[in-house]
């Protein structure tokens, strides 16, 4: 690992990363060196870390380098592996804007979980294609202390529970994970999200993230509270041919959701960069093994 490594720091409606630019892979980033760079005390600080790769330089990437040139390989803040982040995914794309990459308008992001459209706006605004929601058959309940909820199982390339509930404080603290059941549905886990309506085809969520807690903001459970939400309100585009779009309100603000008569998602938000500079190699390394000794 080199004495310095750079780095930037971004948000997409408050849900912050760490942003490693590292396009031939050469940065070794084990679960403990990402979650010392992502604690918020010791560290930069982030819900989650942005390693910015070329597909042709990464194992994982490499089959979708023909489609996109650049690879998201994102981490959780614990330091663990995600499929996608849809917040993640337009900072990641701002990022190349900012360095150099690309330019306003369309591009391929890879992700684990497939290849994401994105396009960047002129007003600043950045609308990726979050693909389909797969929606699993099979009763989920989520619990919050004494209470408990139907929850609809959404897969937006990782899981999702959406619980509705009356008023969002009922989700509690969200510091640690809400049990669910049952434990068969969310094998590797699951992002827990708690909805309120806030008018027609507008609602509000909160969010318990695996990995990271509680989150100002998570676009692809964004995504499946506006596909659960069209469900329960008997909108299906593909079943009509009429798209639908959902105002999402996040603690850090405002996400626009569309799905297409095709099944396409499609989520419309800001992206910021906020500010860059350089790791101190030395003190990652000794943050990284005091976390993992």
């Amino acid at each position: 690992m080199s004495t310095r490594i750079a780095f930037l720091k971004g948000h997409g409606t408050e849900n912050d990363f760490v942003i490693v630019p590292d396009p031939e892979n050469a940065i070794d980033l084990p679960p403990a060196t990402v979650a010392a760079l992502c604690d918020r005390r010791a560290g930069i600080g982030g819900d989650g870390l942005l390693h910015v790769v070329r597909s042709a330089a990464h194992p994982e990437a490499e089959e979708m380098a023909a489609e996109a040139e650049w690879f998201m390989d994102y981490r959780n803040g614990d330091g663990s592996v995600a499929e996608m982040c849809g917040n993640g995914v337009r900072v990641f794309a701002r990022y190349l804007q900012h360095a150099g990459h690309v330019t306003e308008g369309d591009l391929a992001v890879a992700t684990r979980g497939g290849v994401k459209t994105v396009h960047l706006a002129k007003d600043g605004d950045v609308t990726v294609g979050m693909g389909r929601a797969r929606l699993p058959e099979g009763d989920v309940t989520v619990t919050v202390g004494e209470r408990s909820w139907p929850a609809r199982n959404v897969n937006m390339g990782n899981p999702h529970a959406v619980a509705f509930v009356d008023d969002l404080a009922d989700a509690g603290d969200l510091l640690s994970p809400p049990p669910f059941s049952p434990a068969a549905a969310y094998p590797d886990g699951v992002n827990v999200e708690f909805v309120a309506d806030r008018g027609p085809r507008h609602v509000a969520m909160r969010v318990h993230e695996r990995g990271s807690g509680e989150t100002r903001s998570c676009g692809t459970g964004a995504c499946a509270v506006a596909v659960a939400t069209a469900r329960r309100d008997g909108a299906d585009p593909i079943a009509t041919g009429t798209p639908v779009t959902y105002t999402v309100d996040v603690p850090g603000g405002r996400l626009l959701i569309t799905e297409r008569p095709d099944g396409e998602i499609e989520m419309t938000g800001p992206a910021v960069i906020v500010a860059e500079g350089e790791i101190d190699g030395e003190w990652l390394a000794g943050a990284a093994e005091r976390r993992s000794g």
